[in-house]
């Protein structure tokens, strides 16, 4: 591997929703820990704590969450592939949201432990 990235844990147990695309922003999504919301022309994207996600809204449930430490330069190359190989390599399904600064890494709480062995197996570096 030619990139080694510094990770740390999010903490909390993450939901992935999905609404119409024409949704407007519920006030369940607002509040504490990592969010990250998508619209695209077919479906609005919600990433959230998962208590904060009513029973009724279509989600993928029990996620947990790493996300890269920087300074990482905004034109890098190779930092999400560098992420995501040692874990898809091993069947475990991810779903990636990137901000200016950084790359979230949502993987289901039961591949949690492994995810994290196989990153610092990659030679990733998990900070407290």
């Amino acid at each position: 591997m030619s990139v080694a990235v510094r990770l740390r844990g999010v903490p909390g147990i993450y939901g992935v929703a999905r609404l119409g695309p024409a949704s407007p922003i519920p006030n369940w999504f607002d509040g504490p820990g990592f969010s990250a919301l998508m619209r695209a022309e077919d479906e609005l994207t919600l990433v959230c704590l998962q208590e904060r996600i009513p029973e009724a809204v279509e989600a993928e449930r029990n996620w947990r969450c790493f996300r890269s430490l920087g300074p990482i330069p905004f034109n890098a190359t190779g930092i999400v592939q560098a992420l995501i190989e040692p874990l898809s390599t091993q069947d475990i399904g991810v779903f990636v949201v990137c901000t200016f600064d950084g790359e979230h890494i949502l993987v289901a709480d039961a591949d949690w432990e492994q995810s994290r062995s196989l990153l610092e197996q990659a030679g990733h570096v998990f900070e407290v």
